[in-house]
């Protein structure tokens, strides 16, 4: 074997040494370490039988089931790029992905076939995992005439996920080099314990924290996954009571639909067996986030990072007990920066905008240098947030230059929906922006100047509602329209979001 890091073969270690264990715990079937092995390797080989090699994209749309992660492991040990497709995405939106990846391979769920079946031009291969669909072949069947056995030279593969970007569609975010994922064991960030622990994955497989959290890190460091295909407050604390779970990653949506659950629900369930909590995506409400604290104990870890990285800031609960609204410290050496607008260097306390070191294995995004190149200076790169380092050196998050809406934990951007409702009859100019909901962080709201003689009201409102309902995911739809008589304008006529979005977040602390 070329290689022992990663999850692409350490399945191989574990399959050896606890065959029979299961690996993984799935509503739609699950698999012990020698069956998530085997399946991986069959699922390897016939992506080569199919003619692809190393480096060709593979596009994956799949619920949290163990076909997911077979598809991750052949990917792996294959030299694949991996894009795993957010299923909650309208059909064109997916369609798009699976076609700007440029997609060799198509593995699908058969409820999502048919949003991609014209999508992916270059794909030789297409299968539906759960029944064949027209130009899809079973995925059992394709496994069916597999050797188990471990495909020969295997490669260490790499993953390209999406992010969205301020403007246009999304963007793939690429690098060249395989990611290295070793075990995560005693002194690690997780810790586990593999013959002990066991790792709740709640939320989307898609998602780059879970992928991370919940399905890489236990993988390679053998510890069993629970998968839930979808969330149900209660039906999380029943998992991690019946499988005795110890680490999950969840976003504060979440922490929030769990503490509404009545007070002899939540005290049903043996919780005690937990013993981390990663979360993050989403600026966490200080109270909420003590109240998980006051429930659960002090097991929360908050980080700070993105799909294009980070620089390992992370703070425990009971760092943030003691700052609470930070985010983490400043890691040693210069890899955080908080610069001015003129690029210098802001003092302890002062907002800035936050800019972390490139890593080794950089990022560009896929198919798009001049996006890439607006990110980065200097050997770093900023996300578009805005904070500052107290004088203890903890990091605290203001706000964004960024447009992004983080409406319980998913990143919507503007631009898109803007596109979308200027389409509209009666709109002549349109600028989308986050307000503050206690639930959700932000939601979705669309500030609208309408053509001359048409009349503002609830009616208009309504068109302008359903006529993005059937153009957009449901998520990143406006709830609400707000009628305004003329949009803030810059002398280059480009409107002001900023000041669009000032007066909604106006007394509040943050503005994220």
């Amino acid at each position: 074997m070329q290689y022992e890091a990663d999850t692409g073969m350490l399945s191989g270690r574990y399959a050896a040494a606890t065959p029979e264990r299961i690996a993984l715990f799935a509503a739609t079937g699950n698999r012990t370490f020698r069956q998530l092995h085997e399946n991986a390797n069959r699922l390897a080989r016939a992506f080569r039988r199919a003619g692809l090699a190393a480096g060709d994209p593979v596009a994956l749309m799949c619920g949290n089931r163990a076909e997911f992660v077979e598809t991750l492991l052949a990917c792996l040990r294959t030299g694949l790029r991996l894009t795993p497709v957010n299923w909650h995405l309208a059909k064109d939106e997916a369609a798009y992905i699976v076609g700007d990846c440029e997609a060799k391979a198509v593995v699908a769920e058969a409820r999502f076939a048919e949003a991609i079946r014209g999508a992916g031009e270059r794909a030789v291969m297409r299968l539906s995992i759960d029944g064949a669909g027209a130009g899809f072949e079973p995925y059992d069947a394709a496994l069916a005439r597999e050797a188990c056995a471990d495909p020969e030279a295997p490669e260490l593969g790499t993953i390209m996920l999406y992010t969205s970007g301020t403007t246009g569609r999304p963007k793939g975010v690429y690098r060249e080099k395989a990611e290295v994922i070793e075990p995560q064991l005693e002194g690690s960030f997780a810790a586990y314990d593999p013959m002990r622990d066991v790792n709740l994955c709640c939320g989307p497989a898609y998602h780059a924290a879970p992928l991370l959290f919940d399905v890489r890190w236990p993988l390679a460091s053998g510890v069993p996954i629970v998968m839930l295909d979808g969330w149900n407050s209660e039906g999380v604390l029943e998992a991690i009571a019946r499988h005795r779970v110890t680490h999950a990653h969840m976003v504060p949506i979440m922490f929030q639909r769990l503490l509404s659950l009545p007070a002899d629900v939540r005290g049903r369930y043996d919780l005690s067996s937990l013993r981390v909590i990663f979360h993050g995506a989403a600026p966490c409400p200080a109270e909420v986030k003590r109240a998980m604290i006051a429930w659960l104990g002090p097991i929360l870890h908050e980080y700070y990072a993105a799909s294009e990285g980070g620089a390992g800031i992370h703070i425990t609960a009971e760092e943030w007990l003691r700052k609470p609204g930070s985010v983490g410290k400043r890691p040693d050496g210069d890899m955080v920066r908080i610069l001015d607008a003129a690029g210098a260097p802001v003092r302890a306390g002062q907002a800035g905008d936050i800019y972390m070191k490139v890593s080794e294995n950089p990022f560009s995004y896929f198919k798009a240098p001049d996006k890439t190149e607006a990110q980065h200076k200097d050997g770093y790169f900023t996300l578009g947030d805005v904070g500052y380092f107290d004088d203890d050196g903890y990091l605290f998050l203001t706000g964004r230059t960024a447009e992004c809406i983080i409406s319980g934990g998913v990143n919507i951007y503007p631009r898109e929906i803007d596109d979308v409702l200027l389409q509209h009859p009666s709109v002549a100019d349109v600028c989308t922006v986050g307000v503050p909901n206690d639930e959700w962080g932000e939601e979705v709201r669309a500030v609208v100047q309408l053509k001359p003689g048409v009349a503002a009201g609830a009616a208009t409102a309504s068109a302008i509602i359903a006529f993005a309902r059937d153009r957009l995911s449901g998520f990143k739809c406006p709830r609400v329209i707000d009628f305004v008589d003329e949009l803030p304008r810059l002398p280059s006529g480009k409107v002001q979001r900023g000041r669009v979005r000032a007066p909604y977040w106006a007394g509040r602390e943050r503005a994220i």
